[in-house]
């Protein structure tokens, strides 16, 4: 999933607005962050990412709750947005 910044549900939605000059305008919304799910794989190991960092040039990173924690640091320095979602593990595991 490198390089690809929207997945199959960001479907823009599209906004009819006030016609201009006899021809209708539209305005693609699009979600600004979507949930992670079990699709969604870590890119140093494989395993079920809990953790999104987006770059400024809007390429994203998926990390696992490890390599995010081993990251953490970098990240921070250089990610514009990161969805952390490690809250999951605790919640999914006791969850029974």
């Amino acid at each position: 999933m490198r390089g690809i910044k929207r997945r199959w549900f960001d479907v823009p939605l599209t906004v009819f607005t006030k016609a201009r000059k006899g021809r209708a305008m539209t305005e693609n919304l699009v979600l600004d962050t979507t949930p992670l799910n079990a699709l969604d794989r870590c890119d140093r190991c494989g395993a079920q990412a809990y953790v999104r960092a987006v770059m400024a040039n809007g390429f994203e990173l998926l990390f696992c709750g490890h390599h995010a924690k081993k990251y953490q640091e970098g990240l921070a320095n250089v990610a514009t947005r990161i969805q952390d979602e490690t809250e999951r593990i605790t919640e999914e595991s006791t969850a029974k």
